[in-house]
């Protein structure tokens, strides 16, 4: 019998880099399986991001929400709660707004969608130099064979071997958000991500490890759902120990919901 797929919700996340976000978008624009809306998370970026967000509304048949707050620092965690409550689909992809992702992504995520798990996709990475060559020319035409590429291994799409490769499906650890997939009813139970981690880091593995424990398993998808992270210099890492130790308090406690998260804004 064949899968019915669930309607789905591309969630983006982005903060004061444009250039970067159009291409995401002129990704997004090549899908084969084109999502049922677009939830921009915005972490008070400035008006040259709200204008590239309306002039792209009418490349796509389907709504566009574009959620912003204030720029009062690195506040990624509450804003993509703020972006959630604005979701109706009942399953969400997650990029980040520097992610450009294979014409295939929407598809491939849909495919490996299952009740009880959540998704880590593949991510290839693009050198400095490619990365300012793409975003001069736009040309963001990616295979395993393109120049500018390491992680290269991760640019190759081949579906049906995505199942030979195996993780342990209780470990949270190198989740990242910049290429994950969940159902909206399981992102409510653990109360989303928690709104009190600032700066840099770590909010994506505690809201993994919050999953793992409810009961949600891990799942990989090796050779499909490929994106490609173009390069930035590293944000400050200067708030990693706080949220190293929410994190870790966590893994301690088994805890399965946060109480400052989704259902506080």
């Amino acid at each position: 019998m064949r899968k019915e797929l669930p309607s789905v919700a591309l969630l983006i996340s982005t903060y004061n880099w444009p250039e970067a976000l159009e291409l995401v978008l002129l990704s997004i624009v090549k899908q084969t399986r084109m999502p049922d809306e677009i939830v921009i998370a915005d972490d008070g970026s400035k008006e040259n991001t709200k204008a590239l967000i309306e002039r792209f509304k009418s490349e796509f048949n389907l709504p566009i929400k574009h959620v912003w707050h204030e720029d009062k620092g690195f506040r990624k965690s509450l804003i993509l709660n703020l972006a959630v409550k604005q979701i109706t689909s009942s399953y969400i992809i997650e990029i980040d707004g520097d992610i450009i992702v294979h014409p295939k992504f929407v598809a491939d995520h849909l495919k490996g969608a299952q009740a009880g798990y959540f998704v880590q996709g593949s991510r290839a990475m693009i050198t400095e130099e490619k990365a300012n060559e793409i975003l001069k020319t736009k040309d963001i035409n990616f295979s395993v064979f393109t120049s500018g590429l390491y992680s290269r291994f991760n640019a190759l799409r081949i579906p049906v071997l995505t199942k030979i490769f195996l993780l342990d499906p209780s470990n949270p650890f190198h989740i990242k958000g910049c290429n994950l997939a969940f159902w909206r009813k399981d992102y409510i139970k653990v109360n989303g991500y928690y709104n009190g981690f600032e700066g840099w880091g770590g909010e994506d593995y505690e809201f993994a490890a919050r999953l793992l424990h409810s009961g949600i398993k891990r799942r990989r998808l090796k050779m499909a759902a490929l994106a490609f992270h173009i390069f930035h210099k590293e944000n400050s890492r200067s708030n990693t120990g706080p949220n190293d130790k929410i994190y870790r308090r966590t893994l301690s406690e088994k805890l399965t919901f946060c109480d400052n998260g989704y259902d506080q804004v």
